[in-house]
């Protein structure tokens, strides 16, 4: 005896204009454009995750339900380990892994820092960098201040005015919420131990049209059921932005005690795409203010150790918009919290989240 639901699915491929026979097909193509996507998108995660987490994440395949479309992918990668490799599926591999994982910002010396002598290679996953500090003498500063951060035309002539200081605003605000951590902040132009000194050296804009179908793609995915575990929709790897920024801390006497060239690009896997040609340069901004700043808070390579740090009180209710600690950084206003963080997410560009430096009043 055949059951209800066997007679319902008979009728519907009866009345399909497509036979079994290509249904069929079209499932083994859907698994493995799948499995293509896990392998490739497991392949460029690697270089950016510790061993436990690898291995956790090679796992995850087949740690969900059965149903679920994550396992049947997870099924293929042992049809694919044990017999022949489908030509569709080598096709996709090619094709996917092709494809730039990331930008690669190269680092752009500029002629902004008083001295370059005694810069050491020092590099993260996904940041290049050549840096140096006096872990003493920083160590001993108890107040600092942030001059603003240079970000000439010339730099990245097709981003605004506006946008240039967007992400130069960006740096300061990044910096002074961080530095807050270990320093007194002072307002800029105040007598401090300490004055920090940046300008962007280099920046390429962010393809808006590459940054809007990641965006819509990754949208997309929220309407459809994709089971148990959400599949990670990875940007479209063209037109990722980069930037480079080179900074220094100087004392009372104008002596450096620490510098840094700083180059980073947007990666399609760790990268919010925003559509704005400021975009990427505007979220690495703050990336680089959280390095140099843990370069002075620590005294030593932001790039070292776990690269992970539990944030502080001050810093988590600063990001969120709330008052800073120190009333030096409210001339870079708040950020744009929890706005700015759905903002992000739904792609806005950062010009319509972030309210940018606070006026100063004419008198």
């Amino acid at each position: 005896m055949r059951s209800a639901a066997d007679l319902e699915t008979s009728s519907i491929h009866k009345k399909s204009r497509f036979p079994r026979r290509w249904l069929a097909a079209d499932r083994a193509a859907l698994s493995e454009a799948m499995t293509a996507l896990m392998l490739v998108t497991l392949a460029r995660a690697a270089p950016f995750a510790s061993g436990s987490l690898m291995a956790a994440l090679l796992q995850l395949p087949f740690a969900v339900g059965r149903s679920s479309p994550v396992s049947r992918a997870g099924a293929s990668w042992l049809v694919l380990a044990r017999g022949p490799t489908s030509p569709l599926l080598l096709t996709m591999l090619a094709a996917v892994t092709w494809l730039p994982g990331c930008a690669t910002a190269p680092l752009v010396q500029g002629s902004g820092l008083s001295s370059y002598d005694g810069l050491q290679q020092s590099d993260g996953k996904i940041t290049k960098s050549r840096l140096h500090v006096k872990k003493e003498q920083v160590a001993a500063a108890k107040t600092i201040s942030i001059a603003p951060t240079q970000f000439p035309p010339n730099v990245a002539p097709t981003l605004s005015g506006e946008q240039r200081a967007l992400v130069a605003n960006a740096v300061n605000r990044a910096l002074c919420i961080s530095l807050s951590d270990r320093f007194e902040v002072v307002a800029p132009g105040s007598p401090a131990d300490l004055t920090v000194r940046a300008a962007v050296t280099h920046a390429t804009e962010t393809d808006e049209a590459a940054a809007g179908v990641s965006v819509a793609a990754s949208i997309g995915t929220k309407f459809v059921d994709m089971g148990s575990v959400p599949i990670p929709i990875p940007r479209v790897p063209i037109g990722l932005g980069e930037l480079s920024i080179e900074a220094e801390a100087v004392d009372r006497a104008g002596r450096q005690q620490a510098a840094i060239v700083w180059g980073r690009g947007a990666t399609a896997f760790f990268s919010s795409p925003r559509v704005s040609k400021a975009g990427d340069a505007y979220e690495l901004a703050g990336s680089f203010g959280e390095d140099f700043a843990t370069l002075l808070n620590k005294g030593e390579s932001p790039f070292g150790g776990v690269g992970f740090s539990v944030p502080s009180w001050q810093k988590i209710s600063s990001n969120v918009g709330l008052a800073p600690k120190y009333a030096a950084c409210e001339s870079y206003g708040r950020s744009p919290g929890i706005a700015g963080l759905v903002g992000g997410k739904l792609g806005f560009p950062p010009e319509w989240t972030d309210d940018g430096a606070k006026a100063v009043p004419t008198r």
